[in-house]
């Protein structure tokens, strides 16, 4: 091989280590039991590459986002819808979002009141909740609307009755 062709390839072979070395593997997750409903695929297809300042990663499952490395937020969507529930909800950008915080600072977020439902699961020692859910609401807020968080307050309970 001539001195010119050797360099070339010595060239190209640290350009090659220094883009593979630049390149983070894919997220491994699991589809939800609903992924392949087609209302997922409108998520999907809209999903931002930056969340909370986090690059988007790929991931090997259908319905599914993650961002961070390593991955701090996970999104699957066709997660089972949630009926009624006493559990903290807040509305972020016009989408409601159930709290489950009992594995803080692993926080777990599902829609509330969309169909299919979107879980989002966050490091809340590495990104803000409020930001996360901000950031996602436009892919998310294309789930057709089937209820709304309410307050206890709002909620019209029956009147006990002696009879």
């Amino acid at each position: 091989m001539s001195p010119i062709r050797a360099l070339l390839a010595a060239t190209l072979a640290v350009a090659a280590t220094f883009t593979l070395a630049g390149c983070s593997s894919g997220v491994a997750l699991e589809a939800a039991d609903d992924a392949n409903n087609p209302e997922c695929a409108e998520v999907t297809v809209r999903l931002p590459d930056v969340v909370a300042e986090l690059p988007e990663r790929t991931t090997d499952a259908q319905a599914t986002g993650a961002w961070g490395d390593p991955a701090s937020v996970l999104l699957h969507c066709g997660v089972a819808v949630p009926g009624p529930t006493t559990e903290q909800c807040q509305s972020v950008n016009g989408v409601d979002w159930i709290i489950d915080d009992t594995d803080a600072p692993t926080y777990r977020f599902t829609t509330f009141g969309r169909t299919p439902a979107v879980e989002v699961v966050l490091d809340g020692d590495a990104v803000a909740s409020s930001t996360v859910l901000a950031d996602l609401a436009p892919s998310v807020s294309v789930l057709p609307v089937t209820g709304a968080c309410t307050a206890l307050g709002d909620a019209e309970l029956p009147i006990p009755t002696d009879g």
